[in-house]
């Protein structure tokens, strides 16, 4: 992830999640539409969760919404993007959690 990380931002050290989207344009409507790939690392992951008491497999989930909001167009460069950004991953974790869904 590391390497990853250097060879596609230039930025050191791993991360927890990375997103990669798809530049292409959607095909016709009604066809499966590719948006991209999140990588996420297990391992960051597992030792994020133990640093803050988290269930690795919640943050997990955490990490994979915020992947799939890089490729729908969110991000967090300015901190009213950030703001935005973390408001939806929360929504839409507590939906995934939600006893109903």
């Amino acid at each position: 992830m590391a390497r990853l990380n250097r060879e596609t931002f230039g930025r050191r050290g791993a991360t927890n999640v990375m997103a990669f989207p798809v530049d292409e344009a959607p095909p016709a409507p009604g066809l499966p539409y590719f948006l991209g790939d999140v990588v996420i690392s297990l391992p960051t992951t597992v030792r994020q969760a133990q640093e803050t008491g988290w269930p690795w497999e919640e943050l997990l989930v955490f990490y994979l919404i915020h992947g799939l909001l890089h490729l729908v167009g969110f991000d967090h460069q300015e901190p009213e993007q950030a703001q935005a950004m973390e408001q939806k991953t929360w929504e839409l974790l507590q939906l995934v959690q939600s006893p109903e869904s």
